[in-house]
């Protein structure tokens, strides 16, 4: 179990591997996103992307999911997110792509008003088969100290 005492500032993680089929991209798109570039092939077809593209916050919840997968290989005594502070879309995604993250850790501090939690600052890129960068962030995560009665140190 990886705890906040075992977060390394500049350590780099590699992992996931999924597979972007169209039949979910519209099927997101349709609940979540139902733009018609996201839906439609001749739509699609005159836009910019030049074809159907999945929504970027289905490239998002795809993230999500090869970040769950490596959490549950790589157990971590996580406490949530409280959030991003950068998000962005570099590229479309498209049916028949298939997606990979890279992790590294910038930062990593003791809460002070919970003496029982760490917060960590990351940055993800998500790149597709070309190892083309398609979506770049900056996460928070919220992590449980092993030792809440060490001393709090800036």
């Amino acid at each position: 179990m990886m705890y906040f005492e075992d977060i390394v500032v500049g350590s780099k993680q590699s992992f996931g591997h999924y597979e972007v089929t169209r039949d979910e991209v519209i099927a997101f798109a349709s609940r979540y996103d139902p733009q018609p570039f996201h839906l439609d092939d001749d739509a699609a077809a005159q836009t910019h992307f030049g074809r159907i593209s999945a929504s970027g916050w289905h490239t998002c919840a795809m993230t999500m999911a090869m970040l769950v997968e490596n959490l549950e290989a790589n157990k971590q005594a996580g406490l949530g997110s409280p959030g991003v502070d950068q998000l962005r879309w570099v590229k479309p995604v498209y049916p028949g792509d298939t997606l990979r993250c890279e992790s590294t850790v910038l930062e990593k501090r003791r809460s002070k008003s919970r003496r029982e939690m760490g917060i960590f600052k990351s940055h993800l890129t998500v790149f597709n088969q070309n190892d083309e960068p398609v979506l770049d962030m900056v996460s928070n995560g919220l992590i449980r100290v092993r030792d809440e009665d060490a001393p709090i140190v800036d």
